[in-house]
């Protein structure tokens, strides 16, 4: 095998895949989080209480997170742009059956399962060959595709109200179901790599140049090419168990701010008209944050996992200042700065675990990465609204998630040292070898 064929492009058609990639973010996550303005329509007409019409979303959400690893293994079994067709067709599905609206059982059905399913195939094959694709610019790619959730979810709000006003809750379905099917388009846009499942090529990293001989001779021996089977297996392995701990927290911490902070806002007597203009100031800055953050790791000064890390311990200052704001200036700041973390932490998250697992496995490790991270997002906002009720004070749903990410914090630390000392023990098993080449006469000599 050529050493051409096992390294990734890094530009070229990669960059046709990341725009299909942004796309589907904003066709799947942007849906996702905007599908709130449908909350009170949906309950109205079927007259239910507001906890049984949040199901819908809580279903979605589930299914999102619970289908990656079957997502993952149809990736690697089949392809990306297979996987992505097949989400882009269950998605419309989802949302032109919900088009009926028989009952709510229909509707957790159909919005729910269907729609979450449709979602999880595509997102997944979406940033899984965007990962495959690059190597060298992991970073940037991976932030750019990200950025797509928050572009749309930025135009999405207005629209799908407008829709709402002009066509009634169904007829917004039907629509936003024939928009997503051009998830479709781009999936055909992501062609498959050659050896999809490519071994781990990066030589900014080795320090080895492209055809040295036998070092690289030596990786394409050791390492496999492909992987025909899911591999269950990495939960066995101690990186990434550390890295899935750290996925668990921050999961925990992330779905509370955006739940708590228009909540506080009200209770500040801020008016509702500015208070909606702190979710756009959210959603903008969080695009800003991914892309810059992605363009500064690709320059390759600060090594991902330290870069997460810093991010991190920046988003949680953030959440431990934020409930000092007492008015509406003072909270946009505060909102501000952590939508800003937050974006530059989604921006290498993925890279991250691309680098602590290798590319052989990534597909399994994103598959499993984002089924034990569920267990955090089911339950972060619980647990948050307990302390916040026992508090009396929606503050202390913020100081419950600015420690639960500095706890996630110490894992990444500790996952860190540990691929160091690793890396430490290699180096000192290679040494002796290394020192023989340089003087091969001395062997002749012997033999004489």
């Amino acid at each position: 095998m050529k050493v051409k064929d096992s390294n990734p492009p890094d530009g070229g058609y990669g960059w046709v895949v990341v725009v299909s990639a942004f796309m589907v973010m904003g066709l799947t996550a942007a849906v996702l989080k905007t599908f709130g303005l449908f909350f009170v329509e949906i309950q109205q007409h079927f007259d239910e209480l507001a906890s049984t019409t949040s199901w819908i979303t809580s279903v979605t959400i589930a299914i999102f997170h619970l289908g990656a690893p079957v997502a993952s293994s149809l990736c690697v079994r089949y392809t990306h742009r297979a996987v992505a067709i097949t989400g882009g067709l269950l998605a419309f599905l989802g949302m032109a059956l919900g088009f009926l609206g028989l009952n709510m059982v229909w509707m957790y059905a159909t919005t729910g399962f269907l729609q979450g399913l449709g979602i999880s195939f595509s997102w997944t094959s979406a940033i899984s060959i965007v990962s495959h694709y690059f190597s060298k610019k992991r970073a940037l790619a991976n932030a750019i595709a990200s950025a797509g959730e928050c572009a749309f979810a930025f135009t999405f709000g207005p629209f799908f109200q407008w829709l709402i006003s002009q066509y009634g809750w169904k007829g917004a379905l039907l629509i936003i179901g024939g928009i997503q099917l051009n998830i479709c388009v781009c999936g055909v846009l992501m062609r498959p790599l050659a050896s999809s499942c490519l071994l781990e090529a990066s030589y900014s990293e080795t320090e080895t140049p492209p055809g040295s001989g036998a070092s690289m001779i030596d990786k394409e021996d050791k390492s496999p090419i492909t992987h025909k089977t899911f591999n269950w297996m990495l939960v066995r392995r101690p990186e990434f168990v550390l890295y899935a701990i750290f996925g668990i927290l921050a999961a925990m911490s992330f779905f509370v701010p955006p739940l708590f902070l228009v909540p506080l806002s009200y209770s500040l007597g801020i008016d509702e008209s500015w208070t909606a203009s702190l979710l756009s100031i959210l959603a903008m800055v969080d695009f800003a944050g991914r892309l810059l953050c992605g363009w500064y790791a690709n320059l390759h000064v600060t090594k991902t996992v330290h870069l997460l890390t810093m991010t991190i311990t920046l988003i949680s200052t953030s959440l431990m200042l934020l409930p000092l704001a007492n008015n509406y200036l003072s909270l946009a700041i505060f909102t501000g700065f952590y939508g800003f973390f937050f974006g530059t932490t989604v921006a290498v998250h993925i890279t991250v675990l691309a680098d602590v697992v290798g590319m052989p496995d990534f597909d399994s490790a994103l598959g499993l990465f984002m089924l034990i991270r569920s267990t955090g997002g089911f339950v972060g906002p619980p647990l948050a609204g307990l302390i916040v009720d026992m508090a009396g004070d929606y503050r202390a749903g913020f100081y419950m998630a600015g420690a639960t990410l500095v706890l996630s914090a110490g894992f990444l630390v500790t996952l860190d040292q540990l691929q160091q000392r690793k890396e430490r023990g290699s180096q000192t098993n290679i040494k002796p070898e290394k020192s023989t080449l340089p003087y091969p006469s001395l062997h002749l000599l012997k033999l004489q």
